[in-house]
């Protein structure tokens, strides 16, 4: 590289729900930027990291799982899916090694016309049954519907190859100037970060549809030097999930508060006053007024 020359660029990180993008978006901005949990749609928005050297910046995008849509809430996701595809330097397709590679072909062949370099990840080849013989059929399989991409076995959460694929991103970024300031982390503000632990801790805590329909809106976020105060509302859809979140005697919600708590004490190095409070608001999934409100819809 020419002397005082600096890389930056945009490597979106796109893929079907559940295959690991969100552990992946971890390893390679080293911090807890994306909430990975077990449960499939758990990433809503795009959310960005930003990876700093003085020679160059990195800025990683996670996106919700593509899905054909059944709500606005779901429209909403898939555009900021589809959004990942438009401004990106670089592209990283996620797939593991159980996913049929022929789900949601729609999205695929917008990938197949990128003239951008594709960088497909097979993930979880930790759990791949029949060693190499099988990991190489999936490869080829890969290679004729993505004949331009460079596919390279990962394990995110092993961080196997992770090092090798971050290498492999700074070779391929383009010369420019840094697009954020140097010692920026993400595009999102400390609020988006308090709903996104809070409601990692309902998915982890609550069976079923419960954390698909809760949103989680920040009211009050009061900081000094050593303390923040945090005042938070958990939105359902009907008083009967009111009564689960809340649980038996308070029980429930004290459980997901005291482990919001903690989790938001290490995330931002301050002792935190957490007070969470649930609210019914019926169909916010499908009003457009609600999601706007939320964030959820992608300019």
């Amino acid at each position: 590289m020419a002397v005082n020359s600096h890389k930056a660029g945009f490597v979106n990180i796109v893929g079907n729900p559940n295959v690991g993008k969100s552990t992946l978006m971890n390893q390679l901005v080293g911090e807890r930027i994306s909430i990975a949990t077990f449960k499939a749609q758990t990433t809503r928005h795009r959310i960005m990291g930003i990876v700093n050297t003085p020679e160059m910046q990195i800025v990683f995008s996670d996106t919700p799982g593509v899905l054909k849509p059944n709500y606005k809430l779901q429209e909403s996701m898939l555009a900021f899916s589809e959004s990942a595809l438009q401004d990106a330097d670089i592209l990283l397709y996620v797939t593991d090694v159980v996913e049929n590679p022929e789900k949601n072909m729609d999205f695929l062949e917008k990938v197949q016309k990128m003239d951008i370099p594709v960088l497909l990840l097979v993930n979880k080849i930790d759990e791949l049954a029949g060693g190499e013989a099988r990991l190489g059929e999936i490869v080829e399989h890969w290679h004729r519907l993505l004949p331009n991409a460079e596919i390279l076995p990962i394990s995110a959460k092993n961080k196997f190859g992770v090092d090798m694929l971050l290498r492999r991103i700074q070779e391929l970024l383009p010369e420019s100037p840094a697009f954020f300031e140097k010692d920026q982390l993400t595009d999102k503000p400390a609020r988006f970060f308090v709903s996104e632990i809070i409601r990692e801790k309902i998915l982890l805590y609550y069976d079923k549809e419960i954390p698909y329909s809760v949103e989680v809106s920040v009211e009050r976020f009061k900081e000094d030097e050593k303390h923040i105060h945090i005042n938070a509302v958990i939105y359902v859809e009907r008083d009967s999930q009111k009564g689960i979140i809340i649980g038996h005697q308070g029980v429930a919600l004290k459980k997901v508060s005291t482990e919001a708590r903690k989790s938001l004490e290490k995330f931002f190095d301050k002792s935190i006053f957490l007070e969470i409070f649930v609210k019914v608001d019926k169909d916010w999934r499908s009003s457009e007024r609600e999601l706007n409100h939320f964030g959820y819809n992608p300019e």
